[in-house]
């Protein structure tokens, strides 16, 4: 069996995410199991260069898992013709600059998202990949976790009959990283939490709740947010405090096509109570289904408890008992899924959904989402155009 090589340039792979599920769990897995198979029997071997502005980070994490290539000259990285994808997981901020220089070196580009803090310049991404002809995805990685795979598939099923209405909770309790607490470290960015380097989780997680609403209920037609900032101040990686200016709690109510009303909460200031940092429940009228990350239970019109208000007992119903576990199915990790998807895209071997315009859709709606807390009104969301 032929196998072909495809050079890709790895920036912002330092990070946690871009290490771990990226390079660790995508990249080098897709390496281990021999590339990424063509219709026509072909492996598709990917070549990873890794690019950073710390060399003695970027050199560590290349040797640690045995990757070859590695630079902290992007410029030089850009230029090389033995590499026809660039990746980027580094912070919103930077990554618009940087998904430019690419289109404009005539890279393929693949990257994390948002894509950008504004709808303007996402916009203006996709205009110049597509002006440039070159192709585009954007990480759009929960569609493919096992407990949406199964949302997916009892939609498809007809077990929800109509649907009715989504409900999503998201979020757990991120560390203020004060050094003089038992719990000093935060787990996320400091950047994450200061509006001026592009932080927030309405911009963080709308641009999520976009992509899987459409995919999955429905259309986003409007949405009413209001967001908080719950935690005031934070220490960042360097043990000095600082003020946080950007938003770490949103609730937000979104209408969809046919009807659907979805109403998400996320928060990095919530202790959890519930099956997973992510749990979905989606009521229909023939039955409802409760997933997170993995899991994902149904309970039937028939299996349905018929509960009356009565607070001077205890509550007769076990409510946890009458709901049974859709069983697992073959699923790999959600990131490499979609990394072999873009990587078949490049090479010619069939389409990908999943590009800046998409990715832009995800800006829009947190960048409406802002405006709507702002406002204090329901914004409806335009359609984009092509």
């Amino acid at each position: 069996m032929s196998a072909k090589r495809i050079g890709i340039i790895m920036h912002g792979v330092t990070g946690r995410m871009g290490m771990n599920q990226h390079l660790i769990r995508s990249i080098l897995e897709i390496r281990k199991q021999g590339g990424v198979r063509l219709k026509d029997g072909t492996r598709l071997m990917p070549d990873p260069m890794l690019v950073g502005r710390n060399a003695a980070k970027i050199e560590a994490l290349a040797r640690a898992h045995g990757v070859r290539r590695w630079t902290t000259d992007l410029d030089a990285a850009l230029a090389s013709k033995e590499d026809s994808v660039f990746f980027d997981a580094a912070s919103t901020q930077l990554r618009p600059a940087l998904l430019k220089r690419a289109i404009g070196a005539g890279k393929h580009i693949y990257c994390e998202k948002p894509v950008s803090t504004t709808l303007a310049e996402a916009m203006s991404l996709y205009k110049a990949a597509k002006k440039a002809k070159v192709k585009h995805g954007v990480v759009q990685d929960k569609l493919w976790l096992p407990g949406l795979l199964k949302l997916a598939r009892l939609r498809e099923q007809g077990f929800f009959g109509r649907i009715l209405a989504v409900r999503g909770e998201f979020g757990y309790w991120v560390f203020e990283g004060d050094p003089q607490s038992s719990q000093s470290a935060a787990q996320r960015p400091s950047w994450n939490y200061r509006k001026q380097d592009g932080g927030g989780i309405i911009l963080d997680m709308l641009c999520h709740w976009r992509y899987v609403l459409d995919n999955l209920f429905g259309q986003v037609r409007a949405v009413s947010c209001l967001g908080a900032t719950h935690i005031p101040q934070r220490w960042d990686e360097n043990g000095k405090k600082y003020k946080a200016t950007a938003d770490d709690a949103a609730y937000a109510t979104f209408r969809l096509a046919g009807g659907v009303i979805a109403h998400f909460n996320s928060s990095w200031a919530v202790r959890v109570r519930r099956d997973d940092l992510l749990t979905l429940q989606v009521d229909g009228t023939h039955g409802s289904a409760v997933a997170g990350l993995r899991r994902c239970l149904v309970q039937s019109r028939d299996d349905t408890p018929k509960p009356v208000w009565n607070p001077d007992i205890a509550q007769p119903i076990d409510f946890f008992a009458g709901w049974k576990e859709v069983p697992d199915g073959d699923y790999d990790n959600a990131f490499k899924v979609q990394w072999e998807m873009f990587l078949r895209h490049v090479a010619g071997d069939g389409p990908f959904l999943w590009g800046l315009l998409e990715a832009a859709k995800g800006v829009q709606l947190a960048e409406l989402g802002l405006k709507s807390w702002k406002q204090k009104k329901w914004i409806d969301i335009p359609k984009l155009k092509a």
